[in-house]
This record gives structure tokens, sequence and C-alpha cells, in this order.
């Protein structure tokens, strides 16, 4: 059981955003008291390999460590409950892409990378953009359009940024090509770091996402294309858009593992060995089987398509938080007071954040053209343009 004096710093709001102070103070206590490890073990089905072998069939980690993965789960899951909540009291206007239900993917992700990797996605991507290091504050006031939001207020949901997080992208599938280039400049400047560029099964059957294998491929560009498989594109079961729904065997080329996106140490074991593999090797694609359970949008009741049934049965026997939840009870990790503590937390962290947010004004109208004309010229022109085409862009007449 974790009863020493680190997990009561662990429990503490700063120290387990992963953060603060606190945290580190927490984890250098634990190491100094030699805290013990936890070995997680996976069933035979986690993990299915396309011309490569497979990660390990079990994970060691801290005990601080596996207490934060559930924590980071819970935020997030909070964090798109606020988000739910907030448009429906028409808070938030536009788009809005909630990822319940996913928080493995995103959690899991972070926790087998590091700072200096990038990643890049779609617009299902609240979780991506906490996790990479934006506040709550600021992705609940970027939804609500407010000038502290990660983007200003002018992104919303779908467009929202963080260091080593590049959207946050509304064209499907654009992203995946960006993300072919951003491996290639890591590769380029011989980091040893790699891209992940995620994509749900509805952009999986765009021709820009077969285009980025084959430039990955032909140079050996350390980027993981992962799959976010939710088995639905928009209202849109995945067998029929898909004559091949076995999407981590799609790179032909490459070589691909599919991961119960659903287990967030799962995640976390198949991205580690991803990563490894791409630094030193090129590609690889991953297939993250998840579910998502309200609607594509917040437009869409996710009802005509599927049943609620179908949902509630999502709910009760796959959902990452439960799931991992009952892993930490039968390993002794945590006991259930220790739990429910750490959910009241991240409640209240959110609820506060809200709140914060709420507060927070939209921009003035007059950053309505800041990022887009390049200021201190004697005419404003585009940014990306050179001002020899200015005459092109003059907007003064």
């Amino acid at each position: 059981m974790l009863r020493s004096a680190a997990f009561s710093a662990l429990r503490q709001t700063k120290a387990m955003s992963g953060k603060g102070p606190l945290f580190q103070a927490a984890r250098a206590m634990a190491s100094a008291a030699g805290e013990e490890t936890v070995t997680f073990d996976f069933c035979d089905k986690t993990f299915e390999g396309y011309n490569i072998e497979t990660p390990s069939r079990s994970v060691t980690m801290t005990q601080a460590e596996a207490i934060k993965l559930y924590r980071d789960m819970q935020t997030v899951r909070r964090l798109e409950m606020a988000a739910d909540s907030s448009y429906k009291h028409k808070l938030i206007r536009g788009f809005c892409h909630l990822c319940t239900g996913q928080e493995a993917v995103p959690i899991g992700i972070e926790a087998a990378i590091t700072k200096e990797d990038a990643i890049i996605t779609a617009y299902r991507c609240h979780g991506f953009t906490y996790m990479r290091g934006a506040s709550p504050v600021g992705i609940l006031a970027e939804l609500m359009g407010r000038k502290e939001g990660v983007s200003k207020g002018k992104g919303g949901s779908m467009h929202m940024y963080a260091p080593n997080f590049y959207g946050g992208n509304g064209i499907v599938g654009a992203q995946v090509p960006l993300g072919a280039g951003i491996a290639f400049a890591q590769k380029y400047k011989g980091e040893k770091t790699c891209t992940l560029a995620l994509y749900g099964d509805g952009a999986a059957n765009q021709g820009q996402v077969f285009e980025s294998y084959n430039m990955a491929k032909l140079w050996d560009l350390p980027v993981i294309f992962t799959c976010e498989n939710n088995k639905y594109g928009m209202g849109t079961a995945a067998g029929r858009a898909a004559a091949n729904t076995d999407y981590y065997t799609r790179g032909q080329y490459i070589p691909g593992i599919r991961v119960n996106g659903m287990d967030v140490l799962a995640v976390r074991q198949a991205v580690a060995f991803a990563r490894a593999y791409a630094i030193e090797n090129g590609p690889m694609v991953l297939e993250m089987k998840t579910y998502r359970y309200g609607g594509h949008s917040m437009s869409d009741p996710g009802t005509t398509y599927r049943t609620r049934e179908e949902i509630q049965h999502m709910r009760s026997t796959s959902d990452p938080i439960t799931g991992y939840k009952h892993r930490l009870l039968e390993t002794g990790v945590a006991t259930e007071e220790d739990l429910k503590a750490i959910d009241k937390q991240a409640k209240k962290e959110i609820d506060e954040a809200l709140a914060q947010a709420k507060a927070i004004p939209e921009p003035d109208g007059t950053e309505l053209w800041d990022h887009i004309y390049v200021k201190g010229s004697e005419v404003p022109y585009l940014r990306g343009r050179v001002p020899e085409d200015v005459h092109y862009y003059n907007t003064a007449a």
C-alpha cells in the first residue's frame, strides 16, 4: 500500500498534476525511501503484431507512476465533463469533440514518451493538450473563446496547441502528412526523438495517409502512425467504410501493432516499444482499439447508428478508468479511500478551473487580425508571404 509521506504529498492538488514542486518533492521522497515498484501483466490478446514482434506481456513501474496514470485519466474525464456541461449551457459554441471513454490513449502515450517528442492529432484533442502541458484553465478558456485560452480564444475545441503539440487539426487526415514532416525535421536535425501522428478510423481511408506511409518509409522517418479506432467515423461504422478494418496492417511495408486502447498500461507499453523502434528503424503503425461514449461531436446524439445498449455495455465492461482502478486495488498499490481522494481532488481542480475560465473576458475586437497580417510594415501583408507580393494582398484600399 502507498502509505508513505510521498503518497500523502502526491494527493495534493499541484502534486497530482505532475507539474508542481510538491510532485517533484514527493517523487524525491519516494526515491529516497526506496519506493517499491509494481508489475502488471497483460493477457495474450492485448497486442497483435504485423511483421514485427509484440511488446512484453508485463510492465513494471513505480507506485507513484501507477497512481499518476489514474489521476491523469480522472482529470481528463472531468475536463471533458466540464466541456460537455458548458456546451449545453451555451458557454461553448461551434464545434466540440469530446474524448470521453478514450482517456487511456493520451495518458498512456504521454507516459511513454519524452517532452522532446512531438504529437499531432485531429480535433478530439483536449486530453492531448492537457497531457502536453496546457492547464485546465487554458483549455476551458479556449473552448469558451476567452482571451487567455491556449490559442488566445481564436481556435476553440478543434485548434489547441502546447509545447511540441501541433494540434488539434480540423481537416480530416491532414495532420498525418504534417506529422511525417515533423518527423523529417527531427531526423534532419539528428534528434533521438519521434513524432506520433494520430488519426481516426474514418480518416484512415484518406489518400494522404498512404502517401505519408510511403514517404516515411522511403526516408525511414521516426514517426508512429497511430490510428484511434473508436469504431465509428462520424456516424458510419468502420466496417461499412473500409474493406480492411485491421488498420495496423495497412502500412503494408511498415510493421504494425494493434493494442487494447482501453487499457492505459497497454497503450503505455506499446508506445514505448514503438518509440524505440521508430527512432532506430523508421515508421510504425499503431492501432488503438478504443471507444467514444458520446457522439462524434456535440451535434451528434450518437444513438442513431448504434444502440444505447452497446454504449452501456462498453461503459460497464471496458471503461479505462474503472478497469485500471481494479488493477490498482488488486495489486495493493492503493485503497478505495486513496482513489476516492484522487477522484474528489480531480473534480475540485476542474470545478475551480471552470470558474476561472468563465471569468476571463473575450478577446478585444482590435485583436481580430493579430497573427494573420505582419505588422510593422507600411502596408500589412499576410504572414507567410514575401513583401514583394504585397500588392496582391493590399487591404488598405
